[in-house]
């Protein structure tokens, strides 16, 4: 899980991606809201820590322009305010959770798993679902009632990734920046062999759901109807 954080004080910050990575989370760390918002709309993110006192731009304000904007990833507000009306602002400005300072990082990575359980409208049970496919979290099997695949880790993120920007066209570069990170070797060439697998592996489970290429542009994930033959039933010969 990608985690990026936006904290104005430098030792917060320093202290937050230390305890993240002990946990197994990639984190970015910026110290603005200007770069706040320009990497929160990156949506390569999966979980996003706001401080609400920022430079150049305020916390409430970077929050309120990300939702505007269409960005639907999780975002805990961190905030030394305890007052009701700061709680009641910043969750009405479309936080989902609000965390007051100072906090223990054992809450803190409570409530992120918290969200990571209940982020998307898709996943219940650890179940992803979009169009006729479902997607085990834990065992990385995609499944249709007419078969089932594993995927490998890759294919997963590319696959969930595309889901959660269902509607959007992801370009090769957010790709790249989602699945290895930003300073990564990998090329598009890579982003190409990795589509191609999925596509591969949705066909061959018949699903209706398509990975379009919007050439110049990057890829879009939807549904379209296919037919399948039914397959022939067994006769006794007598």
């Amino acid at each position: 899980m990608r985690i990026l954080v936006v904290e104005n004080d430098p030792y917060l910050s320093k202290a937050l991606s230390r305890v993240l990575k002990k946990s197994s989370y990639s984190v970015t760390c910026v110290h603005n809201g200007d770069d706040g918002l320009d990497f929160g709309q990156t949506g390569i993110y999966d979980i996003i820590l706001l401080d609400d006192t920022l430079p150049i731009m305020d916390g409430i304000t970077v929050l309120q322009k990300l939702r505007k904007n269409k960005v639907s990833v999780p975002i805990v507000l961190l905030s030394a305010r305890d007052d009701s009306f700061s709680k009641v602002t910043g969750l009405d400005s479309g936080a989902d959770d609000y965390l007051v300072k100072p906090f223990s990082f054992d809450e803190l990575l409570a409530r992120i798993r918290a969200l990571g359980r209940r982020r998307g409208e898709f996943l219940s049970d650890n179940i992803l679902t979009y169009g006729d496919i479902e997607l085990n979290i834990d065992t990385l099997k995609l499944s249709t009632e007419i078969g089932e695949v594993s995927l490998t880790c890759r294919e997963y993120e590319l696959l969930d990734f595309l889901i959660r920007r269902k509607g959007i066209i992801s370009p090769k570069e957010r790709i790249i920046e989602k699945l290895w990170g930003y300073d990564s070797s990998a090329g598009s060439n890579h982003v190409e062999v990795y589509i191609s697998f999925l596509r591969k592996k949705l066909e061959s489970i018949g699903s209706n759901v398509v990975i379009i290429t919007h050439r110049g542009a990057g890829y879009e994930i939807n549904t379209m109807d296919r037919e399948y033959p039914e397959k022939p039933l067994l006769k006794n010969l007598i």
